[in-house]
Parts: C-alpha cells; sequence; structure tokens
C-alpha cells in the first residue's frame, strides 16, 4: 500500500518494494532504480490484494473505524497459501498505523481448498463491509452483533 506521488517511479518492471532488483527483467535499469520509491506499507507476500476500503463509519466495532479494508484474493501458487481474507488497517494522520488485524476468515476449507476468494470491499452507507467472493459468487455483507 502506498500513496501515490506526482511523477513518482515505483520501480515495476524493475524492482520490488524500493531497490530490491528483479534480474528476470532485461535489460536492467539502475537509474530508475535508484529513483524507486519504498511502498508506505508492505501487506504479506502473495496475498493478491484487490480490493481496499476506507472506512471511518461507526457502524463496525471501534477497532474497525479509521482505516482500511483490504480484500487478499489469496495465493495460488504456494505450498502453503497465503491470503484468502479480509484485513484491516489501521491508519492515524493519513496514513497506515499498525499490523493488519484479520476481518473475515475462513475462505479455505480444512483440507486447504477454496471456498472463497475476496475480491472487491465496499463499506455500504449503513457503514457495513461488504465483500465480494469470486469462488463462492456471494457478496458477504459484515455487520457487528
Amino acid at each position: 500500500m502506498t500513496s501515490v506521488k506526482d511523477g513518482g517511479f515505483y520501480g515495476w518492471p524493475y524492482s520490488y518494494y524500493g531497490q530490491h532488483l528483479d534480474p528476470r527483467v532485461q535489460p536492467q535499469r539502475p537509474d530508475l532504480v535508484e529513483k524507486a520509491i519504498v511502498p508506505d506499507y508492505a501487506l504479506s507476500s502473495h496475498v493478491a490484494p484487490l480490493g481496499m476500503a476506507f472506512t471511518t463509519a461507526d457502524a463496525l466495532p471501534q477497532p474497525y473505524r479509521g482505516g482500511a479494508f483490504v480484500g487478499e484474493h489469496g495465493s495460488w501458487d504456494r505450498g502453503e497459501f497465503n491470503g484468502y481474507k479480509v484485513v484491516f488497517v489501521p491508519f492515524s494522520g493519513g496514513h497506515p498505523n499498525g499490523k493488519a488485524q484479520d476481518v473475515v476468515t475462513g475462505f479455505l476449507n480444512a483440507d486447504g481448498e477454496a471456498r472463497g476468494r475476496p475480491v472487491g470491499v465496499a463499506v455500504d452507507k449503513s457503514g457495513a463491509l461488504l465483500i465480494a467472493d469470486d469462488v463462492g459468487n456471494t457478496v458477504w455483507r459484515v455487520t457487528a452483533e
């Protein structure tokens, strides 16, 4: 997750997370890699974050206010799957501030098979969290008890 700066260069395809070179890309561009901006916040690798929604609504409990919900579609090419959940990243002063917290999990069954994969997330007008799931072909609505 990062803020976007006018004219900023973020590394792709020559590097990732700042100046971490991707040796598969040829020819290399050290002049660009030197300028690559490090993201503001790191989610786990291979989680495939496809959707993000900011919230300030008070319909959900206090820990889920003033931050961003992120739908992690999940990895498919790893021995141990990663992602397959919705997390909340707290913000302070307009910037990510704190560890991502699991909000909605359970998209993998006991055998590690996907029962769902979060794609998009949104906050509806009542402040509830909406999650589009492209495996379960469902839109989930999450509210407080």
